[in-house]
C-alpha cells in the first residue's frame, strides 16, 4: 500500500509524540518536508526551526529490540531555491581564525531540478560564479530514542536523528535500532547539496518530497544505525568528541562483519584495517557524525 500524507504538525524533536499514520511492513510512503527553517515548497512559513520534522510514522510489528529498515526510494525537490550559510562554522577552523571571519548571513541558490545543478545567485557581490551539481539528501531522519527520551532535532544519537549523512540519499537503505513500538519514524531537513562535514553548517537547505518504503527484521538487534548503497555498506556513529563517534562507527560495523557476514573478530579486524574508509557526515552539531564504510566487492574475502 501506498500511503500519500500532507503533515498537519512538525517537530523540533524525536520523541514524546503520537503516531500520525500507522504504516504496515512493505508499505510506501510520501511525503513532504520543510527547508531547516520552516519553510515549504511556497515559500510559506510553516514551522520553526530548528530543522522541523514530520511523524512520527508508527510501523505495524515493530518492537524493541527490532531493527526498522527504511529505503529512500526518491528525494524530488519541491522549490526552486535553497539558503546556505555564508561563513565556515566557528569550531571547523583554528580559533584564532574564527575572529577574522565575516559576519553570518545567507546565501540564495538557484535550484533548477531540470539541469541537475544548484547555482549561487546571492551575495551577488561574489567574484566566481559556483553552480554546483544537485545531490538531494536527508539530513534528518530516525526513529524514537531510548529510555522516553525528547531530543533536539539539532543533533544526533544511536536513534539516527540530525546526522546531515550525504549517503542517506536516494538509492540507500538505512536500518535503525527500534526503541519503542512502532519505532516512531520521523523524517525531515532536506539538503539539495551538501559537503562531507557541512563545514559551513548548513547544506544547500530546500523542501522536498520523499518516498519511503519500511520494512521490519524481527528480534535482530544493532546498537547504531546501519545502511548499504548499491557498491557498499556503512555503520554511523553520533557523538562528541569526534573520536567517541569514531568508536561507534567502527564498533558497529566489526558487529556487522561478524554477524552477518561470516568473519570472526580476527579478520573482521583485517579486513577493516585495510579497507574501511570513514568519512565525517557532519562536525557542525551538538553530536558529530561519523560513517565508517565497506566497499561490498571487499565482503567476499
Amino acid at each position: 500500500m501506498v500511503h500519500r500524507f500532507s503533515p498537519k504538525r512538525f517537530f523540533n524533536v524525536l520523541g514524546g509524540h503520537g503516531p500520525v499514520l500507522r504504516i504496515a511492513p512493505g508499505d510506501t510512503l510520501i511525503t513532504s518536508t520543510l527547508d531547516a527553517h520552516g519553510i515549504d515548497q511556497n515559500d510559506e512559513q510553516k514551522a520553526t526551526s530548528p530543522n522541523p520534522v514530520a511523524g512520527p510514522f508508527y510501523v505495524e510489528g515493530a518492537e524493541p529490540g527490532d531493527t526498522l529498515v527504511v529505503e529512500i526510494l526518491r528525494v524530488t525537490l519541491t522549490r526552486e531555491t535553497g539558503w546556505s550559510s555564508t561563513v565556515l562554522a566557528d569550531n571547523l577552523v583554528e580559533p584564532s581564525y574564527v575572529r577574522i571571519l565575516p559576519e553570518k548571513e545567507y546565501a540564495k541558490w538557484r535550484i533548477d531540478a531540470q539541469a541537475d545543478t544548484a547555482t549561487l545567485i546571492e551575495p551577488a557581490t561574489y567574484h566566481a560564479k559556483i553552480t554546483l551539481p544537485l545531490c538531494p539528501l536527508i539530513g534528518c531522519l530516525g526513529v524514537a530514542p531510548p529510555d522516553g527520551q525528547v531530543l533536539s532535532t539539532r543533533t544526533s544519537a544511536e536513534h539516527g536523528g540530525n546526522m546531515d549523512y550525504r549517503g542517506a540519499a536516494q538509492g540507500a537503505t538505512l536500518y535503525f535500532p527500534v526503541f519503542e513500538n512502532g519505532a516512531l519514524f520521523y523524517v525531515g531537513d532536506i539538503h539539495a547539496a551538501q559537503g562531507d562535514a557541512e563545514a559551513a553548517g548548513t547544506g544547500i537547505e530546500t523542501s522536498a518530497e520523499v518516498e519511503l518504503r519500511f520494512s521490519v527484521r524481527k528480534k535482530y538487534s544493532i546498537c547504531w544505525p546501519r545502511g548499504e548503497k548499491e557498491t557498499y555498506i556503512f555503520t554511523i556513529g553520533n557523538a562528541r568528541p569526534l573520536e567517541q563517534a569514531v568508536q561507534h562507527a567502527t564498533t558497529e560495523m566489526h558487529r556487522w562483519l561478524c554477524d552477518e557476514c561470516n568473519h570472526d573478530a580476527v579478520s573482521a579486524s583485517i579486513l577493516m584495517g585495510q579497507c574501511a574508509q570513514y568519512v565525517i557526515g557532519n562536525a557542525f552539531n551538538p553530536a558529530f557524525t561519523v560513517s565508517c564504510t565497506i566497499l561490498k566487492k571487499h565482503l567476499s574475502y
